[in-house]
């Protein structure tokens, strides 16, 4: 068999037939310890996302990401749209964090941490395997005609997956519109509330559809990740992978047969069960190698320890290695590229903590009125302008007076103090008031402070418009 002809499962993907139709995959129910481990990380996941949109810390919910309201809260901290350059850090962070741990561990977030992935193997899969059994049992059942068992076990399990992806939706609701809305949507009932309902049944369409048909294609075809991949990974990254050398030996892998001397034929230790397969819930053989569609799930390595146990050979014929660990035996080392990601990444977290300390918890706006020209005495200018406050505590702020900082001068505002509710906005109009002999041009800068109770907790700047000043 030629290079070519070795190669040509890069060509298509497996869960595509020679015909272009959908192939689905049955994969068989993992076992063993990597297993058991992801079990325990995806309880914690699941949990953690469930109960996070209904902590409360100070009164704020612990995520919340009300696009329509411009409402946000990481970790029960208020953001407005005024701290998109937060955003924009944390971005960054996260854009290079895992481009840095992708060059370094694989594709491992897919198998251990993706929303996916712990949705599809670790809840519907599950539910699966209980209403329909194992693989054979689930092939048997999809080439069977419709007679009354698999009606009952495909509407059992069709409800099931409904139930589930709805209460999904609901989750996901709360993280965008609150979680104290979402009760309150339910207690008064969803005739109360039907424009809700209806996109609440989108997502759970949308949800349904994901893990009930289309399953490991988002993995295969949607997800740009998969792509980054190929363009991050090198041969030092840790990666799901097959010992060639060891399995392949000399003339390949073979059946195992009793009393062999494997060693001494040239056989190496794949006994080409293809259980690697069959556990493989994107339809790969990690025999041929780093590919696309591998998520780094570890099912296959719990399947080949399990035969490799049984036959007496070696655990690890698959496992967590690099490339040049299984050629070269290299042990991991830190490189050029991870240093210079390393150093990028330590300065962005670095700046993310820097911007986080210095910012405020008001945030002030002050901007002359448009189409508003400057009124003048003959001692004195005055300006008119907009102000608009944003409290960003939990705890509202009286006795809020604005004061000039860098002229002396005076400020009325319209309707006397203003008040800041709690996570509120407000907007007023005030007048600012010079002498003429204090100023120096035509477009002055001032500093504006604006003060709670005669303490400063902010300070903005703006123009002061005045006649043009002739030397």
């Amino acid at each position: 068999m030629g290079l070519q002809d070795k190669e040509i499962f890069r060509d298509s993907i497996g869960t595509i037939d020679d015909s272009g139709k959908r192939k689905f995959i049955f994969p068989k129910k993992p076992k063993g310890k990597h297993y058991n481990y992801r079990t325990y990380v995806s309880w914690v996941l699941i949990t953690f996302m469930v109960a996070a949109p209904f902590i409360k810390v100070k009164g704020n919910q612990f995520l919340l990401f009300n696009v329509l309201e411009r409402k946000f809260h990481i970790f029960g901290y208020p953001f407005w749209p005024q701290d998109f350059h937060l955003l924009v850090i944390s971005m960054l962070v996260s854009i290079v964090f895992v481009i840095l741990f992708t060059v370094v561990f694989g594709r491992i977030f897919c198998g251990w941490i993706c929303p996916q992935t712990i949705f599809m193997e670790m809840v519907f899969r599950k539910v699966e395997y209980l209403i329909e059994g194992d693989r054979a049992k689930q092939i048997k059942l999809d080439k069977q005609p419709w007679d009354a068992e698999k009606i009952r076990k495909r509407v059992l399990k069709w409800v099931s997956f409904f139930i589930i992806s709805f209460a999904i939706a609901n989750i996901f609701l709360a993280y965008l519109i609150g979680s104290d809305e979402l009760i309150k949507y339910i207690t008064e009932g969803p005739s109360a509330h039907l424009g809700t309902l209806i996109k609440l049944l989108v997502f759970t369409a949308v949800f349904y559809f994901v893990f009930a048909w289309f399953r490991e294609q988002v993995c295969i075809i949607v997800c740009p990740y998969g792509r980054l991949q190929g363009v991050l990974l090198d041969n030092k990254s840790i990666n799901v992978a097959y010992d060639f050398v060891r399995g392949e030996g000399e003339k390949g892998r073979k059946k195992l047969r009793k009393d062999e001397d494997r060693s001494a034929l040239g056989y190496g230790d794949c006994v080409d069960c293809k259980q690697c397969v069959q556990v493989c819930p994107t339809g790969i053989d990690i025999r041929n190698g780093t590919q696309l569609e591998c998520i780094n799930c570890t099912a296959c390595i719990d399947a080949c320890d399990a035969i490799m146990e049984k036959t007496g050979f070696e655990k690890g014929l698959i496992r967590y290695a690099s490339e040049d660990n299984i050629e070269r035996k290299e042990k991991f080392k830190f490189n050029a590229r991870l240093i210079a990601y390393s150093i990028i990444l330590s300065i962005l977290v670095g700046v993310l903590i820097a911007m986080l300390f210095l910012r405020n918890d008001v945030e002030a706006t002050v901007l002359r009125l448009p189409g508003q020209t400057f009124q003048s005495t003959a001692t004195t200018i005055k300006n008119v302008y907009t102000i608009k406050l944003i409290n960003k505590t939990t705890e509202d702020i009286d006795n809020i007076e604005i004061k000039l900082l860098s002229h002396a001068g005076k400020v009325s505002i319209v309707g006397g103090e203003l008040s800041i509710k709690k996570q509120g906005l407000k907007e007023g109009t005030l007048f600012v008031e010079i002498n003429r002999d204090d100023l120096s041009s035509s477009k002055e800068k001032l500093k504006i402070g604006v003060f709670s109770n005669g303490k400063l907790i902010e300070s903005t700047t703006t123009n002061f418009m005045g006649p043009l000043i002739i030397d």
